[in-house]
């Protein structure tokens, strides 16, 4: 098993463990923001393990009729982590006008608090390390991952200082409105997570300085071609796919132009990982005199 999919699992795990402590410090309070924060929870667990069945699905090497491979999988499970963010904010606000209407003591605050705390130290360092190697293994369902974990810490962090400032001050409304106030953060953040992946389904192009690479590498390791041109990129989970015309002169062989074309990808696949590229040869004549001409 590889290590994205081992992350995967280990955030499942995690995630349960996480879940268990945040509704046993709502069961010992009765807080309706530390309901806001085991929801949220219950999320994380239905997201890494969608997130572990997408990761599984998109290893699946390609086939006759998936030609391209299964790496989109992956998006999937971002935009549905998305949307049950959005669901559990819709949920939290509902709660917490219910409480704002027939506000309700606490108990317990004092071990609910550590609870909580014990739960949100444990997000904190795992989500960190989730971010940190989706972007390094080019996982967008283990960054997604991990950037819920994050808002997780977030929305903790606020409840634990609302619960805070109730235990000091006794005015029980800050529970309710710190419960608002988390749901609406999680909004924006399952918003963003939703945009950013239905634009990598709709075969977002590879970021700017990737492209430039792509054009200088051609610049400098096209020796014997002409010029390259129509150059087209896109992201699919780890993989980017590129391909682009390469000019050559007429007086090559089929065995000369595909020589230059077997460096190219070599040297690109080398210095961008997770590329694959297609060259389409072109004659001298099909030359359009831009895109990048060959050093």
């Amino acid at each position: 098993m590889d290590r994205t999919l081992r992350l995967a699992q280990y955030s499942l795990l995690l995630g349960l463990l996480i879940l268990a402590l945040k509704a046993g410090a709502y069961r010992l309070t009765g807080s309706v923001a530390l309901y806001s924060d085991a929801l949220e929870s219950i999320i994380n667990v239905v997201a890494s393990g969608a997130a572990l069945l997408a990761l599984s699905v998109a290893r699946k090497p390609a086939d006759a009729d998936h030609p391209y491979g299964h790496a989109k999988a992956e998006y999937f499970s971002a935009v549905l982590e998305g949307v049950l963010i959005v669901l559990a904010a819709i949920s939290i606000i509902y709660s917490a006008y219910q409480d704002l209407r027939a506000p309700k003591p606490l108990e317990a605050l004092g071990l609910g608090l550590l609870v909580s705390s014990g739960a949100t130290l444990l997000n904190a360092g795992y989500g960190m390390y989730l971010v940190r190697a989706g972007r390094r293994l080019r996982s967008p369902a283990l960054m997604a991952d991990g950037q819920h974990l994050m808002t997780d810490v977030v929305t903790s962090g606020g409840v634990l200082v609302a619960l805070g400032l109730v235990a000091l001050t006794g005015w029980t409304l800050l529970d309710p409105i710190m419960a608002i106030l988390v749901a609406l953060n999680i909004l924006w953040v399952g918003g963003r997570l939703v945009r950013s992946s239905a634009r990598s389904l709709l075969d977002e192009a590879a970021p700017p300085e990737t492209q430039a690479l792509v054009r200088r590498l051609v610049a400098e390791y096209a020796e014997g071609a002409l010029e390259a041109h129509d150059l087209r990129t896109r992201h699919a989970g780890r993989l980017t796919f590129i391909d682009f015309h390469l000019v050559v002169p007429d007086h090559l062989t089929v065995g000369q132009a595909h020589a230059i074309c077997d460096r190219l990808e070599g040297v690109i696949e080398r210095e961008v990982p997770g590329s694959e590229v297609t060259i389409h040869v072109e004659p001298e004549g099909a030359a359009k005199h831009r895109g990048v001409l060959v050093l």
